[in-house]
């Protein structure tokens, strides 16, 4: 069944992306996750993003709109601001293209991202590292394409881009053997779910398009409450992908009709499903990228006996932030807690500690100790890691009955950032 929505990009127009990115862009996989299916009672696919050449979907867009430009508008180059991956689709755009182009990027994004502009783009890029955010490099990268005359690439707010992030759902469509009853899209910008929503709203209308965002980044459901496209005042930078103060104003009128709802995925949850995906499937996702299959534990009651899809949107994880990836995600699961612990200064204390407070699976992970010669008892930071959540509750009533707990840092943030 096909139909018309008011706001949309027009299938002709994504049509038309898909034939111009053929033969550069990857017909990535739709995959059926059998662990992911029995845990949920539904039928789970990923559609596998994360394997595209530069590894996000974000070269679609890109290839699409910079592939059209005319010579005059190719002239002095191209310019975009990206927190990663859509640079990354630039840059692999540019040296496909033999195209110049100047790459603004906020000095907080990983290494891992930056190398991997400078190998995609090789000699035909330039990179430019500033502000904290993406909406910094974005200004940035404005004021410098007016001055130098380029052609700015959007990373979403741009119909060429729109359509070409909308070939994602031709290609679920096709790839499909049933109705899909939800699907399950990350949102920053907006451009893969205006894309893929327009898709989907004219050739599967019955599917329940769901628009994922993180916590800390909230700008379309903000957008939504609001009823106008709304500015976000901060973001957490985690899920850098997706870490958007607003999102594009072609992006909000088009989600604004084609979502059926947003859902908001906390940092440890994200941080609990990378983990999982990696040890059980072998899958390296970015934290923009392991939004939609996070939704799933929010959804597990609703989805039960349907056929749902998770866009995988990108793997360009940096391995060295996995160690903070894995102590979210046990603050998350509640296996992980810091404590001030007061030690008396005699001889045994700790023992006692170990011996009478600790449970038999309980493991001490941090330990910081400063003796004061002068006082009865002297305070240490704790930190533990327990086999089960569950083990909480009693580890926190023997550390009172005996006279060892000071403070319970995992809920005082601010204390916890100073001491950690």
């Amino acid at each position: 069944m096909k139909i018309t929505i008011k706001n949309s990009i027009s299938l002709e127009k994504i049509y038309e992306a898909q034939h111009n990115i053929k033969g550069v862009v990857e017909h990535t996989p739709l995959v059926f996750m059998q662990n992911f299916s029995e845990r949920y009672q539904a039928k789970i696919h990923f559609k596998r993003e994360d394997l595209q050449v530069v590894r996000s979907y974000k070269i679609r867009g890109a290839y699409n709109k910079i592939q059209g430009l005319s010579k005059e508008e190719l002239k002095n180059g191209i310019v975009c601001a990206s927190a990663g991956n859509h640079a990354q689709g630039v840059a692999y755009a540019c040296q496909k293209l033999k195209v110049h182009g100047t790459i603004f990027m906020p000095v907080t994004t990983p290494h891992q991202k930056i190398d991997q502009v400078k190998m995609f783009g090789h000699e035909f890029v330039s990179i430019q590292l500033f502000g904290d955010s993406f909406d910094d490099s974005q200004k940035a990268a404005t004021e410098f394409c007016n001055m130098d005359k380029s052609t700015f690439v959007h990373p979403f707010d741009d119909l060429e881009v729109i359509a070409g992030q909308g070939t994602v759902g031709l290609e679920i469509l096709n790839d499909s053997k049933t109705q899909i009853d939800y699907l399950f899209l990350p949102v920053g910008g907006g451009g893969l779910a205006s894309g893929v929503g327009s898709v989907f709203k004219m050739l599967s209308p019955a599917t329940k398009i769901i628009g994922i965002e993180p916590k800390g980044a909230p700008s379309l459901t903000t957008s939504l409450k609001k009823g106008i496209n709304t500015t976000l005042a901060e973001v957490d930078n985690f899920v850098d992908g997706a870490a958007v103060k607003r999102i594009g104003e072609l992006n909000f009128e088009i989600c604004k009709d084609l979502l059926d709802s947003t859902d908001l995925i906390c940092e440890g949850l994200i941080c609990s499903t990378i983990l999982k995906v990696y040890n059980e499937n072998a899958m390296v996702v970015e934290p923009a990228g392991a939004l939609s299959i996070a939704a799933l534990e929010d959804y597990k009651e609703e989805i039960k006996g349907k056929t749902i899809v998770c866009v995988v949107s990108g793997g360009n994880n940096d391995i060295t932030r996995m160690e903070e990836m894995k102590e979210r995600a046990l603050f998350y699961e509640g296996l992980k807690h810091y404590f001030i612990i007061k030690f008396p200064q005699r001889a045994g204390a700790l023992k006692e500690f170990v011996v009478d407070v600790l449970g038999p699976n309980d493991n001490i992970s941090y330990f910081e100790y400063t003796k004061k010669h002068n006082r009865d008892k002297g305070p240490a930071v704790v930190g533990i890691e327990l086999e089960s959540k569950e083990d909480f509750e009693p580890l926190l009533t023997r550390m009172k009955q005996k006279g060892f707990l000071s403070e319970y840092l995992n809920e005082k943030p601010a204390l916890f950032q100073f001491l950690i």
